[in-house]
């Protein structure tokens, strides 16, 4: 359209001006009907294809693929016609290209624990892409919620691995059906925001093989992501982008990762150690992987042409694969603004958002009573659908919490708002005299998000405001806006009702709407633990380097003239102890636990069924019945988690390795069958350099949290 614009600017003839326009509606006609194409397998005329490409390429021309442009696309390449392919960040909406869907957070997902749910969101996010002419969607990112400091935990899932490794699976295979590249991200142990450039996770083998790889190892090995974005951070003293054990011995060679490893954007050090160590693609253009710094090395031979030829390849194969050089991304198919995915999102945040109290059955609202109604605090409007930086999706329409409410209740109703605790006399009396009062306060895009990290503290003001709130009005309920777990302890005793919101999205005040006022049974299970204070976090004493382990890095710049870096090494001292990891081994309990989560009916577990003995690395099945006891319909997350009380090492006292989230009308029971790996029951030996199990007995436990599991059997494996 733009064309057309400045043809007709230009008062071209009439005659040109219609073969113009021909032209233009021509190419539209073959866009329409465009379907999706999920990316075809390797095959042999894929490879020699790809060959044949880099055949006619010069060395130069090689190295020129190896950097992007224009802040989101790959280098185009006539002598090959090969065009420019689009990117886009999207951890929560397709947000890089103007206003699009924004679904709920990373964390909101996990919090559902709906792995159908999952792939949904990714085929929506795919099909939101092809309607931008995306190829490379830059997300999912899974990496662990070590901290609730972590300014990414939204866009994440949850500080558990399995979990992670479950959900991802799905999603990536979702986006990729729809002809979209997915890309997870950030390999690895990317797991706080401050200091990412210079920051080293030092961490043992084991504690990344058992903790924070296997959700990257599930994106390749299971679900076969075709994209990979390594982190900023340095891991045991190297950068990621640079990182042999990383790239090459783990994501290349045992987990056969045959796709793209990017970096992240300005996250290449050096031109010389990325390319020998796996990058295949510098982004967001080749500061350090061009011809300047790499042609004398080559013909130094500290970099093998070989090398540049394999990065060349994993670019060409995959966008062979899906296709991208014959069709057109766009598909017109696909809305631009999709009323047809706005359920989705809505659907996202109901299953995710969290009951934490309940006090007096204060909830459900009934609105035949609820006539007059405060809603206060600052991310009650306008709606707060995700976290900052480059995962915040505008959205069309989004729904604030005093919207929804509004909405929901109809012009019967008063509905009082304030985003601070009024100072007028009459005011203050709207609140007191209110049949309920409704605080929501949190995090919001300002204060959480990419870049930086947040306090575990409330920010300023606010916990100020619920006390006063609740002191007005003892019929309080507080909603929480945030990636995780943070500080309420100063006014939880004081409030009948809690809720944790995550990130909602953009349907998140219709969906806050419904589950406050019974429409809807909250579902949403903890992705994360939430503790007490910030000392007690198992992180909190190693989450911050000591100035005296710093050391200096020396690197040449991207002009080739050195450079040093001052390196913070953050060790990783509570190694496998992990949110409900260390509260479960130390017999300690947190405030809430993981998986934790409040339903308006209540459930039950019986029949626990498993083999009391079984070979070691065999397959064994686990079964149970879930009822649901109460008066209305509901959903419970049926969890299993194992314990290896014989292990010939430490272990933590129990693990997720199962679960399955089952929906129930009052008085229905589910018999869930539940299917154990030989993964599930090992461990990563450093002295074998492999995974291990140690036969003898192991306990099963199944409930619905890390601390309710009325459930056990044991089961020797021999």
């Amino acid at each position: 359209m733009r064309y057309l614009g400045r043809v007709m600017k230009n008062r071209l003839p009439l005659s040109l001006c219609v073969v113009f326009a021909f032209v233009f509606v021509s190419i539209s006609m073959l866009c329409v009907g465009v379907q999706a194409q999920a990316p075809v397998p390797d095959s042999p005329a894929i490879e020699a294809q790809a060959h044949a490409l880099l055949s006619k390429l010069t060395l130069e021309q090689k190295i020129e693929l190896l950097g992007g442009i224009t802040g989101m696309y790959t280098r185009p390449m006539p002598a090959i016609d090969l065009p420019q392919f689009k990117m886009s960040d999207a951890s929560v909406g397709v947000r890089t290209w103007g206003p699009t869907t924004a679904y709920a957070s990373g964390a909101s997902l996990a919090a559902s624990w709906d792995t159908e749910l999952a792939r949904k969101v990714g085929e929506a996010l795919g099909r939101d892409a092809r309607a931008r002419s995306v190829n490379f969607l830059l997300g999912p990112g899974v990496n662990i919620a070590r901290s609730p400091l972590n300014g990414r935990n939204f866009e994440y899932l949850s500080e558990d691995p399995y979990l992670n490794s479950v959900l991802v699976v799905p999603f990536i295979e979702g986006v990729q059906s729809e002809g979209v590249v997915a890309t997870v991200k950030h390999y690895a142990l990317n797991d706080q925001e401050y200091n990412r450039h210079n920051g080293s996770s030092d961490a043992d083998e084991r504690t990344m093989r058992e903790i924070y790889l296997p959700s990257f190892e599930a994106a390749v090995t299971k679900a076969h992501v075709d994209a990979v974005m390594n982190s900023y951070n340095l891991v045991n003293g190297v950068h990621a982008t640079q990182n042999e054990f990383l790239n090459l011995k783990v994501l290349k060679s045992e987990w056969g990762f045959m796709g793209v490893l990017m970096s992240d954007w300005d996250a290449t050090y050096d031109a010389v150690a990325a390319c020998n160590n796996g990058l295949d693609l510098e982004m967001p253009s080749p500061k350090f992987m061009n011809a300047r710094n790499l042609l004398p090395t080559v013909q130094a031979g500290q970099v093998k042409e070989s090398t540049i030829d394999d990065h060349v390849l994993r670019l060409l194969r995959t966008e062979l694969r899906y296709g991208f050089t014959t069709r057109p991304q766009f598909d017109p198919d696909d809305s631009t603004y999709s009323v047809v995915d706005r359920p989705l999102a809505l659907r996202e945040a109901l299953e995710s958002i969290t009951l934490l109290k309940n006090q007096g059955k204060l909830l459900p609202l009934d609105p035949a009573k609820v006539k007059n109604i405060a809603v206060i605090g600052p991310d009650a409007y306008p709606a707060v659908t995700g976290g900052g930086g480059s995962s915040h999706a505008q959205a069309f329409q989004p729904v604030s919490i005093l919207t929804g409410i509004a909405n929901l209740l109809g012009p019967s109703a008063h509905v009082f708002y304030s985003p601070f605790m009024p100072s007028d006399d009459a005011q203050k009396k709207a609140v007191a005299q209110a049949d309920v009062a409704i605080v929501a306060v949190g995090f919001d895009a300002k204060t959480e998000g990419e870049g930086h990290d947040r306090t575990f503290t409330l920010p300023a003001g606010q916990d100020a405001l619920v006390e006063q709130v609740v002191a007005a009005n003892p019929r309080t309920i507080v909603l929480l806006t945030g990636g995780g777990g943070m500080d309420v302890s100063r006014w939880l005793d004081k409030v009948p009702a809690l809720l944790h919101l995550y990130y909602p999205g953009q349907e998140g005040g219709r969906a806050v709407a419904q589950i406050l006022f019974g429409r809807h049974d909250p579902e949403g299970k903890l992705p994360v633990t939430f503790d007490r204070s910030w000392d007690d976090n198992p992180s909190a004493k190693w989450y911050y380097g000591d100035p005296k382990d710093n050391t200096t890095l020396h690197t040449p710049g991207p002009n080739g003239k050195p450079l040093d870096y001052t390196i913070e090494h953050i060790k990783y001292g509570d190694k496998l102890m992990v949110g409900y990891r260390y509260w479960t081994t130390t017999g300690k309990h947190p405030l809430y636990p993981f998986g934790y989560g409040l339903s308006y009916t209540t459930f039950k577990f019986s029949n626990l069924q498993a083999p009391a003995s079984a070979a070691s690395g065999s397959t064994v099945s686990v079964s149970f019945d879930v009822t649901n006891t109460g008066a209305v319909a509901g959903a419970d997350v049926a969890q299993l988690y194992v314990s290896d009380p014989s292990a010939h090492v430490d272990r933590p006292e129990r693990e997720l390795k199962g679960f399955e989230k089952v929906s129930l009308a009052p008085g229905e029971t589910r018999h869930v069958t539940l299917t154990l790996d030989a993964r599930a029951f090992s461990y990563w030996s450093e002295a074998a350099h492999k995974w291990t199990i140690d036969p003898g007995k192991f306990v099963l436990r199944a409930g619905d949290s890390s601390e309710n599991t009325p459930l056990d059997a044991e089961i020797e494996l021999h």
